[in-house]
């Protein structure tokens, strides 16, 4: 306003004033200061409304001015405009509140809705549930495709996620590739088990990442108010607990929470806990299974196989500790010392003048996508001397098919060291037939699930045959895993089979006792 123009005006608007929050007008301070004689301080949400239309968060106070005798004869306004600083003030306030990746309420958010969720469902008798989720597998994407790519599927889920829930329901990101999502005011605990369904179904779907389209699973854990806590903490850590039943079951699942999972979780906990004291306390050890030449009964190579000997749980099956170990990434360093003691030992068995065929190992998904894998297998093979060609690595087809593009090229590499590779598993994975053609593959070996019955169910023969045949076609090994009778031996033989391995020949033996067996013939004992 120029002071001619505002000259007659009414001092409310000239300087019109209202209070943010409720969009009211507030009185007018300088109103306030004459009227009251005292100093008024501005409200914390005034805002000035400007000639134009516009608005000011503005900020300070109104002083009366007096006379020499006292008498009040106007006023005094000094503010300033904070509409920059308290933008920037609510902005941090926000992200203190949310994830700065997927911009989905964080922890400390999601934990005061669950608590004012279970304080209206008290009053009105209903139910909360709390959906713990976790991505399976993308540890493997984040490591083999970059953390870029792994942002954006993170970014693309957090809104699938969004998509799958209602208004009131809140999606929270925990970190990393953990997400929580909140049901308030459910009937039923079905209800909740209706939504985990539809965001596993829709979850399979590809999600876009760059140039590639990603496809992702997940596994789901639900507590419910009351039954399973009745504070958000506990239900968070009941719903994490019966995620990683759902884990353990499969993946791609969902599990309501059970009382007795916590003693599972214990359990699996301390598990981890000694695990990741093993290697140091020397506790793993490798046993060796012969693999058998089928026609002549010579051993043609032998599997590395690691075994835990604890002090106080005795010996703990691999079934047991592998899946935990990939689960908490142990697998790497466990991986790398498996690896690093079969090259030593062939070399030593080598070196005492006896005739060692291949050691295979068995390489998981984590270290196969691990980007240091090549480089610390061929530190390894430098610092135990073994030859290439004496090593074996055996992979299964859920590790080559996942990424099939670009599986390739590293078995190139792994190809151009010198290293046999080998198909694990066989026939129990989605192998695509024109990938397996592609891939520098060795040999193929025969699942032991179809064995146990191969001499009574035809479906097991049929696939046993058909497996036989197609390695036959694309010049490939075949090796039969689990042989245990004469009986199974005999329709492998008769089949063209290459090898074989399993108890009818040698059970895992620990390094001294297959060294006594490469001393002798075995093809006396095996087909005499």
């Amino acid at each position: 306003w120029s002071c001619g123009e505002a000259q007659g005006k009414p001092l409310a608007e000239v300087f019109h004033i209202i209070d943010g929050a409720t969009r009211e007008h507030s009185p007018n301070p300088m109103e306030l200061a004459i009227q009251t004689g005292k100093t008024v301080e501005l409200a914390a949400n005034c805002i000035l409304i400007r000639r134009d239309g516009s608005e000011s968060s503005i900020e300070d106070s109104a002083a009366p001015i007096h006379d020499r005798s006292g008498a009040i004869t106007g006023a005094v306004i000094v503010f300033h405009d904070v509409s920059m600083s308290k933008t920037i003030t609510e902005e941090m306030a926000r992200l203190a509140q949310h994830d700065g990746l997927t911009d989905l309420p964080n922890r400390m958010l999601l934990t005061d809705r669950i608590n004012q969720a279970i304080a209206t469902a008290r009053r009105n008798g209903t139910r909360v549930a709390v959906m713990y989720l976790d991505l399976d597998g993308f540890k493997h994407i984040n490591d083999s495709l970059g953390h870029d790519v792994g942002d954006k599927l993170l970014q693309s889920v957090a809104k699938c996620l969004v998509c799958c829930v209602r208004s009131s329901d809140t999606v929270s990101r925990q970190g990393g590739d953990e997400f929580v999502v909140l049901l308030s005011e459910i009937s039923h605990a079905t209800d909740a088990s209706i939504t985990a369904r539809k965001i596993l179904t829709a979850l399979t779907s590809s999600h876009a990442c760059n140039e590639a389209n990603q496809h992702i699973t997940l596994s789901i854990g639900l507590s419910t108010y009351p039954e399973d806590g009745e504070d958000a903490e506990t239900l968070i850590k009941n719903a994490d607990t019966a995620m990683y039943q759902a884990k353990e079951e499969g993946r791609n699942n969902y599990r309501f929470y059970k009382k007795d999972m916590n003693l599972q979780t214990i359990e699996r906990q301390s598990v981890e806990a000694d695990l990741r004291l093993a290697l140091d306390r020397q506790e793993f050890v490798l046993h060796y299974q012969p693999k058998i030449s089928l026609e002549t009964g010579e051993i043609t190579g032998v599997e590395a196989l690691i075994r835990w000997a604890h002090p106080d749980r005795g010996r703990v099956p691999p079934a047991e500790f592998i899946p935990i170990a990939e689960d908490c990434g142990l697998i790497l360093p466990i991986g790398r010392w498996v690896l690093r003691e079969a090259c030593r030992q062939a070399k030593d068995w080598m070196d005492a003048g006896l005739h060692v065929a291949p050691v295979s190992v068995n390489v998981s998904s984590l270290e196969f996508r691990n980007g240091d894998f090549i480089e610390g297998l061929r530190a390894i093979l430098r610092e135990t001397g073994l030859d290439p060609s004496y090593l074996e690595l055996e992979l299964t087809e859920t590790v080559l098919m996942h990424h099939a593009e670009s599986t390739s090229p590293v078995l190139r590499e792994l190809k151009s060291i010198g290293v046999l590779l080998s198909v694990d598993d066989f026939g129990t994975g989605n192998s695509s037939l024109s990938y397996l053609k592609r891939f520098p593959i060795d040999s193929l070996k025969i699942d032991q699930s179809f064995m146990h019955d191969i001499t009574a169910n035809t479906d097991d023969a049929t696939i046993v045959s058909a497996v036989i045949t197609m390695a036959k076609s694309l010049k490939k090994c075949v090796i039969a895993k689990g042989v245990e009778t004469v009986d199974q031996l005999t329709f492998l033989l008769a089949h063209g089979c290459d090898e074989g391995q399993g108890y009818y020949f040698n059970r895992p033996m620990v390094a001294q006792e297959f060294a006594k067996l490469l001393e002798t013939d075995i093809s006396a004992t095996v087909w005499n």
